[in-house]
């Protein structure tokens, strides 16, 4: 049986490194948010350490969601991957 032949495949650098920079730069305002609006909420509500704690886990939670989510799109933008 012949192996059906593959085409090649190369990593383009040049998108992987973009997405990934604004993956960090974006990443970095998500989470810091999601901190600091934990804190700022559980503050508010007075509900306590605990609270905050509650609430900034479910807040990076969801910060997990939107970067993931950018990823996503940003490779359908900038594939990491082209035919040659």
């Amino acid at each position: 049986m012949n192996a059906p032949a593959s085409s090649s495949r190369q990593i383009v650098w040049r998108s992987v490194i973009t997405v990934i920079s604004a993956a960090i730069l974006i990443g970095a305002e998500v989470f810091g948010a999601a901190f600091a609006g934990g804190w700022a909420l559980a503050i508010l509500f007075g509900l306590g350490d605990q609270g905050a704690h509650i609430l900034q886990a479910a807040l990076f939670a969801l910060g997990v969601l939107v970067m993931t989510a950018f990823i996503r799109a940003a490779q359908r933008v900038e594939p990491f991957i082209k035919r040659i």
